[in-house]
């Protein structure tokens, strides 16, 4: 994962346990899954915009969930040490929504991109009511100071979670630009955003294009609004970087650009 921006962790760390409330297809390619109860219900603070977190649960024929003694240093290597019977899954999501004691997180369901890969989105698929979770808080990437003419939000659909929360947490009166990629039309979502910004929406209609690829190559065509930027850009590796290639070649600081390569097309994924 590749990442570059100001990190607001939260000052206190604690891996929260819960269980799955509720699971829906919010579209054909993004599946809904809340979570709450327990520690989690109790304890977990919204932040807005883009709050990421690490999601435990358990893998295939795991009948519980064992979480690491710690979420320091030791407490990681304590967890890949950990064997596979008792090793929990762990990937990194970003809050879709809150309610009080509720959390919803939107995983893009695919199938399995390599035989013997175990996926969150596998989980996902077959995860039932009261099934154990765990979060860990990591807070927020997202740091516009409110100094940017105009916010620019580029995403294809792994990222669009994020996009949504950015876009709710701008302010009323917020100006800009987002480009959000999706496999269909069907996949094209609600979102709440100002006014002011205009959301484009970008169908693929190609099961075998690279996501992303789009969204440069639209982001990278596109005459973009006068004045200084604040952009935050996601999604499979090279959408983000060549879009922040892009902005700094046409003169945006680097400090103005938040981006993150939430994966890489063609990459094993971990097990």
């Amino acid at each position: 994962m590749t990442r570059s921006s100001t990190l607001l962790k939260p000052v206190d760390q604690t891996l929260l346990r819960g269980e799955v409330l509720a699971r829906t297809r919010v579209t054909p390619h993004m599946l809904r899954v809340t979570v709450g109860g327990g520690e989690l219900g109790d304890a977990f603070v919204p932040r807005g915009a883009d709050q990421w977190f690490r999601l435990f649960v358990p893998r295939p024929g795991q009948d519980a969930l064992h979480l690491p003694p710690g979420v320091d240093l030791k407490g990681y290597a304590r967890y890949l040490t950990m064997p596979e019977s008792r090793r929990p899954l762990l990937r990194n999501y970003t809050v879709r929504a809150t309610r009080p004691g509720e959390v919803d997180i939107d995983l893009v369901a695919h199938g399995e991109l390599h035989p013997g890969t175990v996926s969150a989105a596998g989980w996902a698929a077959r995860c039932e009511v009261g099934s154990p979770v765990a979060l860990l808080d990591e807070g927020t990437t997202f740091a516009a100071d409110g100094t940017h003419d105009w916010t620019l939000v580029v995403a294809e659909e792994s990222g669009l979670p994020a996009a949504a929360g950015v876009l709710a947490a701008l302010p009323r009166d917020a100006h800009g630009l987002a480009f959000l990629e999706v496999p269909t039309r069907e996949d094209v979502q609600p979102l709440d955003a100002p006014a002011g910004v205009e959301v484009r929406w970008l169908v693929r209609d190609d099961p075998h294009a690279v996501p992303g690829a789009l969204a440069l190559r639209t982001v990278t065509a596109a005459t973009l609004p006068a004045g200084r930027p604040y952009a935050f850009v996601v999604g499979e590796q090279a959408l983000p970087q060549g879009v922040r290639r892009h902005l700094v070649a046409q003169g945006v600081a680097k400090t103005d650009i938040a981006f993150c390569g939430y994966w890489k097309h063609g990459a094993r994924p971990g097990r």
